[in-house]
């Protein structure tokens, strides 16, 4: 199963990369499937992606990307397995 997980942008970095911010946790993603800039040739500062595997597949909007969350909370809660997921490595 592959599941991906709501980040906001927080940083730009060389080429595609970014700075994504999952649950408090800052990671390394690679936006080349999104794009670093919009079609208006904005940055996409603070525009939320689902994350998969470092890459970012696709822009959610806040509110898909706040459920999303929030239903990962919830399993989290059952299944301590998704800790990783949202909180990084150290959840473990």
């Amino acid at each position: 199963m592959c599941i991906g997980i709501p980040g906001r942008i927080c940083e730009l970095g060389e080429g595609n990369l970014a700075r994504v911010e999952v649950s408090g946790v800052k990671r390394e993603v690679d936006l080349t499937l999104v794009g670093t800039h919009d079609e208006h040739g904005a940055p996409r500062l603070g525009q939320w992606v689902l994350v998969h595997v470092g890459f970012a597949m696709s822009l959610i909007n806040e509110q898909e990307a706040l459920d999303t969350l929030d239903a990962l909370q919830n399993m989290f809660d059952v299944e301590p397995d998704v800790g990783p997921l949202l909180y990084g490595e150290e959840a473990c």
